[in-house]
């Protein structure tokens, strides 16, 4: 057997000639039965070790009473255990960007130093992530005030900071004409990733992990990875005409590369940018065009033809009408108008008659 060696691990065999493998700092050892030595378990289970021993040192590091502590505390909660993968990650970016400030003490937070952390990380980071700053520390400062850890929430009712007026709006929505172009113009292999993307509202993550025996019958049913909510879509035509004429590949994804393997993030993000930047310079769309904004586009295009906030939300995998708002915003609801109109007109006209 191949020696394998694991920084912080100590594996050898016992006087009986079994291997046995702990944790050094922690003295956790691993059930190599159930993960034997080498194989994916095995690392994964030192992983898991390796980050709950560096949340116990993270956590007798920190001070009594400053915010570092409160957001060990915060991370060991079932609170921050029970989200998606995903928003997990999303929070520990913000919550190493504070580690500057983890010895603050909790009772010197208010309401101008949380709006001046924010107003720094727009400076340094961007409008967005300044926002998800503060985001965070309202959601933790909550927690901690529950719990009797910090008597309020300082970051309770501060304002968004606000895109500034003629600033190109993020994961803009499609145009009709972009839509056409760039699948008329997308290489074999990219185009059944745009198309699950442009006829279903997945972002590229979900599309590009979806697996293919999750599109069954004409139907796509999974869960969105960030929230976990569930999306259930009928193939709509061209994305099901797309799908049966793509490149056949054996590939676990729906989706597949040129390779006939599984996209990457930054192999789909390569093939697209080539594909944008020719288009861009053929005149056949404009600037700022991202497969995230087709999520953008499908909520606009639901609005437009009549679906109420929460039939957006469900479509787009989303737990709340808000974020259903914020992705329909830019509809054009002039059909939508003219129709209600004319429907409350005909009410007035029978109600006249009825007089």
């Amino acid at each position: 057997m191949t020696i394998t060696r694991v920084k912080g691990f100590n594996i050898f065999r016992d006087r009986h000639g079994h291997w046995r493998c702990y944790h050094r700092k922690t003295g956790i050892a691993i059930d190599l039965k159930k993960a034997p030595i080498g194989s994916a378990a095995f690392y994964a289970e030192c992983a898991k070790i390796a980050a709950v021993a560096e949340q116990m040192t993270a956590a007798a590091e920190e001070k009594p009473g400053t915010l570092g502590l409160l957001i060990c505390d915060y991370r060991k909660s079932p609170v921050f255990q029970d989200l998606a993968p995903r928003t997990r990650i999303d929070y520990e970016k913000v919550f190493d960007y504070l580690r500057p400030i983890a010895d603050t003490p909790l009772k010197t937070f208010d309401r101008p130093l949380v709006v001046r952390i924010r107003d720094k990380a727009a400076a340094s980071k961007g409008r967005r992530f300044a926002n998800y700053v503060k985001a965070v520390l309202s959601i933790i400062f909550s927690w901690g005030r529950e719990r009797g850890l910090i008597g309020d929430n300082p970051a309770a009712g501060i304002k968004d900071i606000r895109r500034q007026k003629g600033a190109p709006e993020a994961n803009r929505p499609w145009t009709d004409q972009e839509r056409h172009a760039v699948l008329d113009a997308a290489p074999d292999h990219v185009r059944p990733a745009l198309a699950l993307m442009m006829f279903t509202g997945l972002g590229p993550k979900d599309a590009l992990t979806l697996p293919r025996n999750f599109a069954k019958g004409g139907e796509i049913a999974t869960r969105r990875a960030k929230t976990g909510e569930p999306v259930f879509w009928p193939m709509p035509a061209p994305l099901a005409d797309i799908l049966a004429n793509a490149p056949r590949h054996m590939a676990t994804t729906l989706c597949a590369n040129s390779s006939g393997r599984p996209w990457s993030l930054s192999g789909f993000s390569s093939a697209w940018g080539k594909l944008r930047q020719k288009l861009e310079q053929d005149g056949l769309i404009g600037p700022a065009l991202t497969p995230y904004g087709l999520r953008h586009t499908l909520a606009v295009i639901l609005r437009e033809s009549g679906c109420d906030e929460r039939t957006i939300a469900d479509a787009l995998g989303q737990r709340t009408i808000e974020m259903a708002r914020h992705y329909a915003q830019g509809a054009d609801l002039k059909g939508k108008m003219r129709a209600v109109v004319k429907n409350f007109d005909a009410e007035l006209a029978k109600r006249r008659e009825q007089k």
